[in-house]
C-alpha cells in the first residue's frame, strides 16, 4: 500500500463526497465544470447509499462487492420504474468514475448494464410538449406563481431545445441581439462536456423563440444569465426540478428533457416535411432526406453523432 492508499479517501480529505469532487477536478482540470458537477451530484447519491445502508465513510473501503450492491438496488428501482435504465446506468458510471478517479486503477469498476439493464437508445412514444400552448400556459402559471426565471428556462428548453444547465446559463440578453442580427443564437454556455467551447452550435430562432428570447432578457435583468445571484448551480438546479414538479402535471407535461424532444420533433418536420418516426410511427421522410435532419438536429441539440438523435425522434426504419 503506497503513502496515499494509507489515508483517508485515499488522501483527498475526510469527507468521502468532497473527495470525490477533488479527484475529479484533478481528473478534468477547470474546462469541464458541468461533467465534474454531474458526476459529483451522482456521487453523492452514492456516498449517502454507502452512509445509510453500509457505514461506509471512507472510499478504501469500496470494493467490487459493494459497489455490485449498490446497482442492485438500482436495478431493483429500474424494475419498480421508479428510474430509467439510463438514469440507473448514468449513477453507476458515475461511481465507476469517482473510483477510478480516487484509486488510479480501475480495479473496482462493474459494467452498468450488466447490472441495471442495457437501454434503449430510440424514442417509442411521443415526447409531453408538442402541444407549445400547454408549454406556453405552464410558463404563464410559472410566472404568476413568482418563477419568471424558470418559466424562461422551460420556454427556452421547448423554443430552442435546451438543456437545463444551458438554458439556465444563456446569456438571453446578448442572445436576442444575436438572434436579431443572425436569425440564430451560438450556444456556448453551460454546455455538455464543454463542447460549446470548442464547437459552433448555431441554433435557428423562429418569431416564437425571438418572443420567449424577450421574456428572459427582461427575467435576466442586469444578471449574466438566469441564475439567480445569490444561488449556486446547485441550489439553482434543485430549485428549478422543485418547482416543475409542482405545476408540470397540471399541464400533461413531464421530464424538463422531453421538451428538447419536442423541439427535436417539431424540427424534423420542418426539414423534411414528415412527421417524426416516433409520432408517425415510422420513418416517412425519405433516406437522405432522414440522414440530412438527424445531422442537423444532432448539431443544434449539441450532440456529437447523430445516432443519438433517435432518443429524441425515433429509428429510421
Amino acid at each position: 500500500m503506497n503513502k496515499m492508499e494509507g489515508r483517508r479517501n485515499f488522501g483527498y480529505g475526510k469527507q468521502m463526497e468532497w473527495a470525490g469532487k477533488q479527484a475529479l477536478r484533478d481528473r478534468y482540470g477547470n474546462g469541464r465544470y458541468a461533467t465534474v458537477a454531474g458526476h459529483t451530484e451522482r456521487w453523492r447519491q452514492f456516498v449517502a447509499w454507502c452512509r445509510s445502508q453500509r457505514g461506509v465513510r471512507d472510499a478504501r473501503l469500496v470494493d467490487q462487492s459493494l459497489v455490485r450492491q449498490y446497482g442492485s438496488g438500482l436495478a431493483e428501482k429500474v424494475t419498480a420504474k421508479a428510474l430509467t435504465v439510463s438514469y440507473a446506468q448514468n449513477l453507476l458510471s458515475s461511481v465507476n468514475v469517482v473510483l477510478e478517479s480516487l484509486r488510479g486503477d480501475r480495479r473496482v469498476r462493474v459494467a452498468p448494464a450488466a447490472v441495471v439493464g442495457k437501454r434503449t437508445h430510440i424514442r417509442t412514444s411521443p415526447p409531453a410538449g408538442l402541444d407549445r400552448q400547454l408549454v406556453r400556459q405552464c410558463a404563464d402559471q410559472l410566472r404568476q406563481n413568482g418563477h419568471e426565471r424558470i418559466a424562461s428556462v422551460v420556454e427556452l428548453a421547448r423554443e430552442l431545445g435546451l438543456r437545463l444547465r444551458e438554458a439556465s446559463m444563456l446569456d438571453a440578453r446578448a442572445a436576442l441581439r444575436q438572434a436579431s442580427r443572425q436569425g440564430a443564437v451560438n450556444i456556448t454556455a453551460g454546455t455538455k462536456g464543454g463542447r460549446g467551447h470548442r464547437v459552433d452550435r448555431w441554433v435557428p430562432v423562429t418569431k416564437i423563440g425571438m418572443d420567449c428570447l424577450r421574456r428572459a432578457a427582461k427575467a435576466q435583468g442586469a444578471g449574466r444569465n438566469l441564475i439567480p445571484t445569490d444561488l449556486t448551480w446547485r441550489q439553482w438546479n434543485t430549485r428549478v426540478h422543485h418547482v416543475w414538479a409542482a405545476v408540470r402535471d397540471d399541464f400533461s407535461l413531464k421530464k424538463l428533457h422531453d421538451l428538447r424532444a419536442a423541439y427535436a420533433c417539431e424540427r424534423y418536420c420542418t426539414l423534411t416535411g414528415s412527421a417524426a418516426p416516433v409520432i408517425a410511427g415510422r420513418r416517412l421522410a425519405d433516406r437522405n432526406a432522414d440522414k440530412a435532419a438527424r445531422n442537423t438536429i444532432a448539431q443544434e441539440l449539441g450532440h456529437a453523432r447523430s445516432d443519438v438523435v433517435a432518443a429524441y425522434i425515433g429509428g429510421v426504419r
